[in-house]
């Protein structure tokens, strides 16, 4: 449990500071083998609303390593190596993890349909390996499927399903399905969406290369998101019409694009990211709101840690786009990890004290009044 709440520790500081942010693009180029292989894996996705990618090569060996304390790495990396040997998997081997999100459009009926996710990891392992791993702990609860060349297997979460019966918008939770894309890229996620990535593996409905160049705008994001909450709107409330009748969009506008990526060199954790807010003069009004939030929210925290920290936020219009940027020192975050790892003073409660009884009068005796 204590390696455990330590990665997670890591990863959620990374996170936290990933889902606040939106930034500028680094024009920055693939410098490695990993990040070719992650661009060429990645195009072969099916279309995506809302991107997350990590990269576990570059948290678990570059920026880990300057975060925690000696004791506490000796112990993360004992555990990733229980997991090496048991699962035969090197969690540092991991090219990227990408969570995909696409919204759906209304059902017939002009229901709401909520939208459908996937995980897709690729790197250094066996996806058969894992298929027999996953297919052994679920029991007899995995079922295989054939869809096109690949074998899906399936399973009903029972829960979730018992559920869906009184609300049918769970419906597509109910069922979830993992396929290996290829032998070191292995998917798992709702059922219709892992059919699409098996759909783009093959070539059809793959992701457009715009949004993927703006998950990747810098190939050496430890993490990054990108995405497009205008279009998923608009599909997911019928703008660009239901299941059962397709509609002609009205507005062709990227107002509310995002990206957002952590880097770092070797001093700093690097925050860049961008909304796109369509034309110049938006930009600019959008900014200026912003600016004096952002103003306020420096004068409003008493938390000094925090407030250094939003010291170094930026906030500048850069053509149709609002750009924020962030430079927090490595030595800020180390100190902040390290008081969270500190062990708590033990409360001592003490023993309540009985409060002594008050002294019983003496009673009074009164004397028998003589009978007339």
């Amino acid at each position: 449990m204590k390696k455990n709440r330590l990665l997670i520790l890591s990863m959620t500081v990374l996170l936290a500071c990933a889902s606040t942010l939106a930034q500028q693009v680094l024009k920055a180029t693939p410098d490695s083998a990993v990040n070719q292989r992650a661009i060429s894996s990645l195009s072969s996705l099916p279309e995506a609303d809302t991107l997350i990618y990590l990269s576990p090569q570059r948290i678990l060996n570059e920026a880990i390593p300057k975060l925690m304390p000696e004791k506490y790495l000796a112990q993360l990396r004992s555990g990733l190596n229980t997991i090496k040997q048991s699962a035969g998997i090197d969690p540092s081997k991991i090219d990227y993890a990408v969570i995909a999100i696409r919204s759906r459009k209304p059902s017939a009926e002009l229901n709401f349909i909520p939208p459908e996710f996937m995980v897709v990891t690729s790197g250094d392992f066996s996806t058969d390996t894992l298929m027999i791993l996953a297919k052994a702990a679920a029991g007899n609860k995995l079922r295989d499927e054939k869809y096109g060349a690949k074998s899906i297997s399936l399973m009903t979460i029972d829960p979730v399903a018992k559920e869906a019966e009184k609300k049918p918008m769970l419906k597509s939770y109910s069922e979830m399905a993992i396929v290996s894309l290829n032998a070191n890229t292995i998917a798992v996620g709702t059922t219709a969406y892992v059919k699409a990535a098996v759909d783009a593996a093959a070539g059809e409905g793959r992701i457009s290369s715009e949004n993927l160049n703006s998950l990747l705008r810098d190939p050496n994001a430890l993490i990054s998101i990108a995405g497009s909450p205008l279009t998923s709107f608009s599909r997911s409330f019928g703008l660009l019409g239901t299941e059962a009748s397709a509609r002609v969009p009205r507005c062709d506008s990227r107002f509310g694009d995002f990206y957002a990526a952590i880097t770092m060199d070797a001093t700093n954790f690097k925050l860049r990211g961008a909304m796109n807010a369509d034309n110049p003069d938006t930009a600019k009004i959008i900014n200026n709101l912003l600016s004096g939030l952002l103003q306020q929210a420096k004068g409003s925290i008493s938390d000094k840690t925090a407030q250094s920290a939003v010291k170094t936020l930026s906030i500048t219009p850069e053509d149709n786009e609002v750009v924020l940027r962030a430079d927090i020192p490595q030595q800020m975050v180390v100190d902040f990890i390290r008081e969270q790892l500190k062990p708590k003073p033990a409360v001592t409660v003490s023993a309540p004290v009985k409060a002594e009884a008050p002294a019983k009068k003496p009673p009074i005796h009164r004397g028998r009044r003589p009978n007339n």
